[in-house]
């Protein structure tokens, strides 16, 4: 079957619930251009479908919630350019797309340890946060990288906990707990930032640290 932008935006239409919309709303996620369609429907659609990244880029240019979690599950990150990562992160709304997007996509390009350190710095809400869900995300996936390379977030880490807003510091601490949880060296190393962190005179911060310790140092 080939599917087209039309066919594939109708078929997520059957799959759409005013139920799910709701809960998706209730759970902090912007529904302005949603159906309403769990994640699984939306894989399951992905995987008949198969990688395609001009498709992708159609997908993405719909501005339909839906349609842009489709295209990052499409996509090949052999052909993800640093322009459609910085194209793609302006357009974020949602954390979960940002999540969903960064941890399937973006973390297995070139490009993904280079945008962690420039959309650490950047104001925009989802463009920060994206920038710590891809280094949870690295945290996780790619296991051959040195311990240094996770040392290097730390400070990163440390400089943006203070941050109020709440899907940044969400996204702050996730990644402090998952380089925590990479071995005993970082683990130690983690617990050290978060007991840094934790001295910030900021309500953030002291969330983030005192969160990641309930994890990082249990025995």
């Amino acid at each position: 079957m080939a599917y087209t932008v039309e066919s594939i935006l109708a078929e997520l239409r059957s799959l759409s619930s005013e139920k799910n919309r709701h809960d998706m709303a209730r759970f902090g996620i912007n529904v302005n251009k949603a159906y309403g369609v769990p994640i699984p429907p939306i894989r399951n659609l992905a995987k008949k479908i198969g990688r395609d990244h001009t498709l992708a880029q159609q997908m993405w240019s719909t501005g339909v919630h839906e349609a842009r979690l489709l295209a990052c599950f499409i996509d090949e990150p052999e052909k993800v350019t640093d322009k459609q990562m910085e194209r793609w992160a302006r357009d974020f709304d949602s954390w979960d797309l940002c999540d969903q997007v960064c941890n399937t996509l973006f973390d297995q390009t070139p490009f993904a340890y280079r945008k962690v350190a420039q959309w650490s710095a950047r104001p925009q809400e989802f463009v920060k946060r994206a920038a710590f869900s891809l280094m949870a995300s690295l945290a996780v996936h790619d296991a051959k990288a040195p311990d240094s390379t996770f040392e290097a977030f730390l400070p990163l880490i440390a400089r943006e906990a203070p941050d109020e807003r709440n899907f940044v510091k969400k996204a702050v601490n996730w990644a402090l707990r998952q380089i925590g949880k990479r071995n005993a060296r970082l683990r130690k190393l983690a617990i050290q930032t978060a007991k840094e962190i934790q001295k910030l005179n900021s309500r953030s911060a002291k969330w983030v640290a005192s969160d990641a310790l309930r994890e990082l140092a249990k025995k």
